[in-house]
């Protein structure tokens, strides 16, 4: 029988999806008071694998990344999306957002993100939130699982999930895998 235990601690990211990048300011900072610094960013990105989001958003959307220096517990994943669900909702203009925020974590082998829709490939985690493994760490690299949204197998996403996974080794190096829910990000958001 195996024996239950705590999971290692993960990187926390954010995906930002902007129809104003002029709000990012705004937007980062309000995430960081949350989350604590950001240690990682992706460049500002081209979002043009697909309009879905156009009708909501307008046209010429932007994807960055950030990642945050406070590790952070795997199960924090639920509040962590309802958190970032009601900051898209302050940020709507009209009832119209403007920003699309997508959590997830980083563990040395994937990329899991947060999400309100069920899909067949997706996880209930609770209170009306799913989780997905989208990436997986094979070969020195990540690999696209069959379902991700585009934009997660451009090269520009890899490289920030690469340079991401990089930062988090470092991290369990110097200090250890935070296993106490004391010094972890979901402890302090509470």
């Amino acid at each position: 029988m195996g024996e239950v235990r705590e999971p290692q601690s993960v990187k926390v990211f954010i995906g930002i999806l902007l129809a104003l990048p002029s709000t990012l300011l705004e937007l980062r900072v309000l995430l960081a008071e949350q989350l604590g610094p950001v240690d990682s960013e992706s460049q500002l990105l081209e979002f043009d694998y697909t309009n879905y989001y156009e009708p909501e958003m307008g046209p010429d959307l932007k994807r960055i990344f950030l990642g945050f220096h406070r590790l952070a517990s795997p199960d924090a994943l639920v509040d962590l999306k309802l958190f970032t669900n009601r900051v898209e909702k302050n940020f709507a203009v009209n009832g119209k957002r403007n920003v699309n925020i997508d959590p997830g974590y980083l563990p040395a082998a994937r990329v899991v993100l947060a999400s309100t829709k069920d899909f067949a490939h997706r996880l209930y985690l609770g209170k009306g939130i799913y989780g997905e493994v989208t990436l997986i760490y094979q070969k020195k690299d990540f690999r696209a699982l069959p379902w991700p949204y585009p934009d997660y197998r451009s090269e520009g996403c890899q490289q920030f999930f690469r340079d991401l996974r990089s930062v988090y080794m470092a991290q369990l190096a110097v200090s250890g895998a935070c296993l106490r829910r004391s010094t972890c990000w979901a402890s302090q958001a509470e």
